[in-house]
């Protein structure tokens, strides 16, 4: 019989999704404003893997990660993705999103994404919110599942991943977790 055992706390990034890089940023200030100091903010990326939000948000579409300092229990995932769906509507304008947010815990072997989407693969947690397996760590990187997003197999979001886990690696290390 195995012996339950917490996990150690988790990286929290999060993709942020709009058509203005204005408004994303002041989404980043209002999450700072919960999560505390950010330690990896990335440079603006095009979103164009999907048409998805377009008749929502507009296009074209940019996306930014944010990752944070301080390190989450991995069981705030949901309670995390309910506080970012807060700040959605926060921004939101006639009933329509213009900035999506995506929460993530990233560890050393994987990065689970939360989600309101019911789906096979996607266990649910509660409340509303399914967890996401996106991205898991073998051979010295991230690698994509069979269902994980197109914008997240492409090569410059795996090596922001890879390099988000090595600073998280480092960040336990100092911390002697």
């Amino acid at each position: 019989m195995g012996t339950p055992k917490v996990p150690k706390p988790a990286k929290l990034m999060m993709s942020l999704i709009s058509p203005e890089d204005g408004l994303m940023m002041k989404a980043v200030e209002d999450l700072k404003s919960i999560y505390g100091e950010v330690d990896l903010l990335s440079d603006l990326l095009p979103f164009d893997f999907t048409r998805y939000y377009d008749e929502e948000m507009g296009s074209p579409l940019f996306r930014r990660f944010v990752a944070f300092k301080e390190l989450v229990p991995r069981e705030a995932l949901a309670d995390i993705k309910k506080r970012t769906d807060g700040v959605e509507e926060r921004y939101s304008r006639d009933g329509s999103r213009k900035v999506n947010i995506d929460p993530g815990v990233l560890s050393a072997g994987n990065l689970v994404l939360a989600t309101t989407k019911d789906c096979a693969h996607r266990p649910y947690l509660r409340d509303g919110i399914y967890a996401d397996l996106a991205l898991i760590f073998r051979d010295r990187s991230f690698r994509p599942l069979e269902w994980t997003y197109p914008d997240y197999r492409k090569g410059e979001v795996i090596e922001l991943m890879n390099g988000l886990r090595r600073s998280y690696l480092m960040q336990l290390k100092g911390k002697g977790a």
